[in-house]
């Protein structure tokens, strides 16, 4: 059991603390990286998307749309810039469209 410290900490403090004692961050990773899509995609796109998965930096992204797939593998590196931006971090660096 951790040792409890007498530091006062914000909630956030606390969360990120929590996060990286218990190495929880690619599981986090994992869930922002969905949310991020589901975000800035829209409801247009969640329609079609089936599954989203990140494995490392990679992004696997299924959607039930062959036209879908195809109109959205022409914007792949603004995709990975807005989703970048939406996680705050430098996470994804390439989309699979399947």
């Amino acid at each position: 059991m951790a040792k409890r410290k007498n530091t006062n900490l914000n909630m956030g403090e606390a969360l990120k603390e929590f996060i990286s004692e218990n190495r929880l961050q690619k599981g986090m990773d994992r869930v922002n990286a969905r949310e991020a899509w589901k975000q800035m995609m829209g409801n247009g796109v969640n329609n079609y998307t089936t599954a989203i998965e990140l494995r490392n930096d990679t992004l696997f992204v299924s959607l039930s749309s062959s036209v879908l797939r195809e109109e959205l593998s022409h914007g792949k590196s603004k995709i990975i810039k807005m989703l970048n931006e939406e996680m705050g971090r430098n996470l994804i660096t390439k989309i699979v469209l399947r």
